[in-house]
């Protein structure tokens, strides 16, 4: 699959720009389905389970119901059953950790509702997301002082991202468990992902499954083909979208 930055979605929910002519009125037609919450994640359930099994990334051309669009950057992503999923917090820790979902949802939650703006130009307004502050976490494993960043790790096999440590330790960036009220589905990237609010989607990595503290940046996936490392929303990638705080 192309990993050209400039022709796919590097919010992780997208698809080629240039094929948004060829299957326009499909995604009219797909947008008429979601006047109804049953007819909504019908169609997101569809829309996703279609995007797993398409390797020509045609699918993410269909907007969903919450105008979300379906992209991943492997050709698979195994799924996990919330029994089996598990999230690593090492790297430059006094006190390395494992989560398993029961015991992240025990944890002090937060909620933000905040748009969520994707760096190819589509918008989900008041998005609300639930989970744990990633500061907690740091916290609760114990930054050692030459710690500076922090790199995320994704059970896809291949999507990284990374964050500074004052980044990170944002109220408004967390590990989220819930979406939209909901628990978070595969589709979206449960059972547990990152959610970076101030910042452009592709920050959020989905299907995450490691937190690893270092001692400087290093670029994620989208970054090291050319996208910008801080990613606030408005000011970078040579965009001025409205922020989303």
């Amino acid at each position: 699959m192309s990993t050209d930055t400039r022709t796919e979605d590097p919010d992780g929910h997208g698809a080629p720009i240039g094929r948004r002519l060829v299957l326009g009125t499909v995604a009219l037609g797909a947008a008429a389905l979601v006047a109804a919450p049953a007819l909504r994640r019908a169609v997101e359930g569809g829309l996703g389970a279609a995007a797993g099994k398409d390797p020509t990334g045609l699918t993410g051309l269909l907007p969903n119901g919450g105008g979300f669009r379906y992209y991943s950057v492997a050709s698979s992503v195994p799924r996990r059953a919330p029994a089996d999923y598990r999230l690593t917090v090492d790297g430059l820790v006094d006190r390395p950790a494992t989560y398993d979902l029961d015991a992240l949802r025990r944890l002090p939650q937060t909620r933000v509702v905040r748009d969520v703006q994707c760096v190819t130009g589509w918008r989900v307004p008041g998005t609300p997301f639930e989970g744990v502050p990633v500061a907690h976490l740091l916290d609760a494993a114990g930054v050692r002082p030459q710690g500076r960043a922090i790199r995320f790790s994704c059970f896809d096999g291949t999507y990284t991202e990374s964050l500074t440590l004052p980044q990170a330790r944002r109220a408004d960036v967390m590990v989220a468990l819930r979406m939209r009220d909901a628990p978070l589905g595969h589709d979206h990237g449960g059972p547990a992902r990152l959610y970076v609010a101030p910042m452009y989607f592709y920050k959020s990595a989905k299907w995450l499954s490691g937190i690893t503290v270092t001692d400087g940046v290093e670029p994620g996936y989208w970054e090291r083909l050319g996208y910008d490392v801080d990613a606030w929303v408005g000011r970078s990638n040579g965009r001025d979208d409205a922020p989303t705080v």
